[in-house]
C-alpha cells in the first residue's frame, strides 16, 4: 500500500480550509466567543476561591475547585483544537471538542446546583449572583458549542466531500433548495426585520432564509429608503449592508444611533469584504453584530435570533420602566397629598417639595398637638423608589395621627426613641431614615428638638445683614432604625420674635454641579452670609438649586420647610 496518495489527499483540503478567509474568520470568531465565555467562568470561580477564607465559604471549596478545573480544561482544549490551520477533513477534532465542551459544561452546571442548594439559606447575595454569572457563561458555552463549532465541522466535511449537484438542481424542501423542516431549536419566531441592501439578490436571499422562520420581512434598496421605512414602521432588527451608493451603511448607522427614537434598534452589518477595520468601526458606532457575505445560514439564524431576543428584552425593560415611572408619579402625588397646608397666624409656615426623577423618601409635616404645642418634623428615608416613599408615608401617618404607643409627642427625644423601636431596619426591608423633630411652645417661645442623623435645622433671627449666620439646631443621635440600643436626647432654644426656622433634607444642598462635586452642609450654612440668600423663599431656593444643577430635576428629593414666628 502506497501512503503518499493518502497524505496528498489529506493535505489539499487542509490547505483549502486554512486559506479560506471566511473560514478563518468563523474559526477566529468561534474561538473568541468561546474564550470570552470560558474566561468568565474562570474569572468568577477564581474570585470566589480567593474569597473563601475572608467570607467563610470553606464548605464550598471542593465544588468551586472542580468548576475552575473544568473551565481550565475547556480553555486549553479550545485553544489547542480551534485553529483554522490545524482543522483538517477526516479528523474528529471539532466533534470531539464539541462533546468535551458539553461534558464539561454539564459537570459545571451540576456543581452549581450543589452550591446553590448549600447556599439556599444564606444571605450572601453576592455569592449567589456570582454563581448565576457562572451559570449564564456555561449556558453560553453550550450554545456556542452547537451554533459555532457545529457549522465549522460541517464546513470541514463540505471541503472533503464531492462537489455539490450542478447549478439548477434542487434539494427537497423550499423553492430555493433549503430545507423547510424546522428542528426544535428553530421554532417559528415573531418580529419585523428590515433588510437594507442595494443588491436585489441579497435581499431575496435573506428574505427567503428568514421568512420561513416566522419573521416578518421588509426590504429597502438604499440608505435613504431605509431611513424612511424605519420612520414609518419601526423594525425589531435591521440587517444593513455597508457598501451602498448614496447613503452607505456607515452613514445610515450613524443616523440611526444618533436618533433617540431609533438608537435602541439592533443593527447587524452586512459586507462581502473581510475588512476588520470596517467591522471594528461599525461595532464602535453601535452596531450589534456583523455578517459576512455569503451568509452562513446557521450564523444568520443565530445573529438574528440573538438580536431579536435583545430587542424584545429591551422593549420589556422600557415597558417596565415606563410603568415604574407611572407608579413613581402616583407615589409622589400621594406623598404630596399628605403634606400640610400652609399655616397663618402667630406661626406662618411655607414649604417647597420637589421629588426627584427616581422619587426619594422625603416627607414632612407640622400640626398642633394642643393649643400651646406645635410639632414640626421632616424625615428622609434612605434610597429611592416606591419602597422608600411608602415607608415615609407610614412614618408620617404615625407622627400625624400620634399612633406610637406610650409616647409623649411633645418630647422630641422620646418620639425618636419610639420611632427607632417601631421601625427597625430588619423589619423594613433594610430601610432606615433620618429625621428632625421639634415642638414649639408659643407661651414660652421655647423650641424643643431632637435629630437622628439628619441635617441641622437653622434658626435665623429677624432682619437681614451680612455675617448674620443662623443658629444650628441639632442633637446627637443615629439614623432611625439602624441601632436598636440608640439613644436620642432633646435640646431647647428660645425663639426670638420675627425669627425663621428652616428644616430641610440633604437634597437641598447636595447639588451635583458640572464639575461632578456635590455641595456640602457647611457651604450651605455659610451661604447665609449673604442677605440675598437669607431673604429667599422656599420656591426660590429650589430655583437656585436648578440653576446650580443645570437641569430642571435634581438627583434627590428637595424638601424645604420654613416657619416664621411673630
Amino acid at each position: 500500500m502506497n501512503p503518499e496518495p493518502c497524505a496528498s489527499h489529506d493535505s489539499a483540503p487542509a490547505q483549502a480550509l486554512g486559506e479560506d478567509p471566511e473560514f478563518r474568520l468563523r474559526v477566529s470568531r468561534a474561538r473568541h466567543d468561546l474564550n470570552s465565555a470560558i474566561s468568565q467562568i474562570l474569572g468568577f470561580s477564581q474570585i470566589l476561591l480567593e474569597e473563601i477564607a475572608e467570607q467563610r465559604r470553606a464548605p464550598f471549596r471542593p465544588e468551586l475547585e472542580r468548576i475552575h478545573r473544568h473551565a481550565g480544561q475547556m480553555m486549553a482544549q479550545t485553544r489547542e483544537i480551534l485553529q483554522a490551520a490545524r482543522i483538517r477533513p477526516g479528523r474528529a477534532d471539532l466533534l470531539s471538542l464539541q462533546r468535551q465542551l458539553c461534558a464539561h459544561s454539564t459537570r459545571i452546571l451540576f456543581g452549581l446546583e450543589i452550591l446553590l442548594r448549600k447556599a439556599s439559606g444564606s444571605t450572601d447575595n453576592l455569592f449567589k449572583e456570582d454563581l448565576a454569572r457562572i451559570g449564564a457563561a456555561v449556558r453560553q458555552v453550550q450554545e456556542l458549542a452547537s451554533t459555532s463549532i457545529g457549522p465549522l465541522s460541517e464546513a470541514r466535511r463540505d471541503k472533503a466531500e464531492p462537489p455539490p449537484p450542478p447549478a439548477g438542481s434542487r434539494q427537497r424542501g423550499s423553492p430555493d433548495g433549503s430545507s423547510r423542516t424546522l428542528s426544535g431549536s428553530e421554532s417559528l419566531h415573531e418580529g419585523l426585520i428590515l433588510i437594507v441592501d442595494d443588491m436585489e439578490e441579497s435581499r431575496q436571499l435573506l428574505s427567503r432564509r428568514l421568512s420561513p422562520l416566522g419573521y416578518f420581512v421588509q426590504t429597502a434598496d438604499s440608505g435613504q429608503s431605509a431611513l424612511e421605512s424605519v420612520a414609518a414602521n419601526s423594525p425589531d432588527v435591521i440587517l444593513l449592508d455597508i457598501l451602498m451608493p448614496g447613503l452607505d451603511g456607515f452613514e445610515v448607522l450613524r443616523r440611526l444611533k444618533a436618533d433617540p427614537a431609533t438608537q435602541h434598534i439592533p443593527v447587524v452589518m452586512l459586507s462581502a469584504l473581510d475588512d476588520e477595520n470596517g467591522i471594528a468601526r461599525c461595532i464602535e458606532m453601535g452596531a450589534e453584530d456583523y455578517l459576512a457575505k455569503p451568509f452562513n445560514p446557521v450564523f444568520l439564524r443565530a445573529r438574528v435570533g440573538a438580536c431579536m431576543e435583545k430587542k424584545h428584552l429591551r422593549d420589556r425593560e422600557r415597558a417596565i420602566h415606563k410603568k415604574l415611572l407611572g407608579e413613581l408619579a402616583e407615589a409622589a402625588a400621594h406623598v404630596r397629598s399628605l403634606l400640610p397646608a400652609p399655616l397663618s397666624g402667630a406661626v406662618q409656615a411655607d414649604w417647597c417639595f420637589q421629588p426627584s426623577a427616581e422619587l426619594g423618601g422625603d416627607a414632612f409635616g407640622y400640626h398642633w398637638l394642643d393649643s400651646d404645642h406645635l410639632a414640626i418634623y421632616l424625615l428622609d428615608v434612605c434610597g429611592h423608589g416606591v419602597g422608600a416613599a411608602l415607608l415615609s408615608v407610614v412614618v408620617l401617618n404615625a407622627l400625624r395621627n400620634q399612633t406610637l404607643p406610650g409616647t409623649h409627642f411633645s418630647k422630641p427625644g422620646k418620639v425618636l426613641a419610639a420611632l427607632n423601636r417601631t421601625f427597625r431596619m430588619k423589619s423594613q426591608n433594610n430601610l432606615f431614615f433620618t429625621i428632625w423633630y421639634g415642638v414649639y411652645c408659643p407661651s414660652t417661645r421655647e423650641l424643643a428638638f431632637a435629630s437622628g442623623g439628619h441635617p441641622a435645622a437653622l434658626l435665623l433671627a429677624a432682619g437681614h445683614g451680612e455675617h448674620q449666620l443662623p443658629v444650628r439646631l441639632t442633637t446627637e443621635g443615629p439614623a432611625v432604625g439602624c441601632r436598636e440600643e440608640a439613644r436620642y436626647t432633646s435640646a431647647a432654644h428660645r425663639v426670638p420674635p420675627g425669627a425663621r426656622l428652616m428644616v430641610f433634607s440633604d437634597g437641598v444642598f447636595e447639588i451635583r454641579q458640572g464639575s461632578g462635586r456635590a455641595g456640602t452642609s457647611q457651604e450651605f450654612f455659610e451661604s447665609f452670609n449673604s442677605p440675598e440668600v437669607q431673604a429667599l423663599r422656599p420656591n426660590e431656593r429650589f430655583e437656585r438649586a436648578q440653576q446650580a444643577r443645570g437641569a430642571n430635576s435634581l438627583e434627590d428629593d428637595f424638601s424645604f420647610v420654613e416657619l416664621r414666628f411673630d
